[in-house]
């Protein structure tokens, strides 16, 4: 025993008895934990846009269908490979700034409002051209 520090007979971790009412998170049937997980890391795997992101497309007109995103997941996975942290993707006319990292664009913008802007803070661009151009 070290000098100084006693030793309690029966002491180990206690927990706190359960709050009335509250049970335990209980898988859904026929779930394993292991699919649980992978579900739940492709979901953070899945591109996302900022509430800034959105607010400019929805500012700026612009609609994005499964396509369009599925090649701009593409240009994220490019920019990833490469060990890109933010990249500018210009996408047809579209300019978004993007964090890979964690798999958003930050922000978006059309050719217009891109015209005479300067990008920074990027260290990568993905050209992709829109389908049909």
């Amino acid at each position: 025993m070290v000098k100084g520090v006693s030793r309690i007979q029966g002491a180990g971790p206690v927990q706190a008895p359960p709050a009335a009412g509250r049970k335990e998170p209980a898988l859904k049937s026929g779930l394993s934990f292991e699919s649980i997980l992978k579900k739940e890391f492709e979901k953070s795997r899945e591109l996302k846009f900022s509430a800034h992101a959105e607010r400019r497309l929805k500012e700026r007109n612009i609609h994005l269908d499964g396509a369009d995103l599925a090649r701009i997941e593409g240009a994220f996975r490019q920019a990833e490979a490469k060990g890109a942290r933010e990249s500018l993707i210009i996408y047809g006319d579209l300019a978004l700034v993007t964090s890979i990292k964690n798999r958003t664009v930050v922000t978006a913008m059309d050719g217009k409002s891109a015209q005479g802007h300067v990008f920074t803070n990027i260290d990568s661009a993905v050209i992709v051209n829109r389908l049909g151009e």
